[in-house]
């Protein structure tokens, strides 16, 4: 009689059995936090105030009123949208990594109301300078949310929180 060669199973070694489930964990997380996200909104088109000028979110023909279509905006928080655009496109022209007094102050002058205007740090609590700096205020049941990251502004509509606030914790 003959026998078999003596097989062995062999149990995953740790390395490439952790791999498999960090890769699993990851997609999973990136799954979940997918479903959180809003949908990207088309930005309004552009207004002589941001017609040639360098800001990082594109911008559609150039109708001088937002269609509603396109953005599903009211009125009053689009015309908050282009404001908001327009001062932060100026402001990071002339300085593109403005400071927390800075930006607040530049809004301020647009016509934003201070009571519920928000703006992010501009440095870390190790004292380091921020990546970038955000402005944020309430229209209706939407907040207009601005951000300078290196001169480039990009600008977008999201939910207001439950607080009735755009930023989460203490940034007025």
């Amino acid at each position: 009689m003959s026998r078999a060669p003596h097989q062995t199973k062999t149990k995953p070694t740790a390395k490439g059995g952790s791999a498999g489930y960090l890769a699993l964990a990851a997609a999973a997380v990136a799954l979940a936090l997918s479903a959180c996200m809003a949908p990207a909104q088309q930005p309004p088109a552009a207004t002589p105030a941001t017609q040639g000028s360098a800001s990082s979110s594109a911008t559609a023909p150039a109708t001088g009123t937002p269609a509603p279509s396109q953005t599903g905006l009211d009125p009053a928080t689009a015309q908050l949208k282009a404001t908001l655009e327009s001062t932060l496109v100026s402001l990071a022209a002339a300085n593109p990594k403005p400071g927390q007094d800075q930006l607040r102050t530049a809004l301020l002058a647009a016509g934003i109301p201070a009571g519920t205007l928000e703006v992010s740090v501009s440095r870390t609590p190790t004292g380091l300078d921020v990546d970038a700096i955000e402005a944020a205020t309430p229209s209706g049941r939407n907040c207009v949310v601005g951000q300078v990251r290196d001169g480039a502004v990009a600008v977008t509509v999201l939910p207001v929180l439950a607080s009735g606030k755009c930023f989460v914790g203490d940034s007025r």
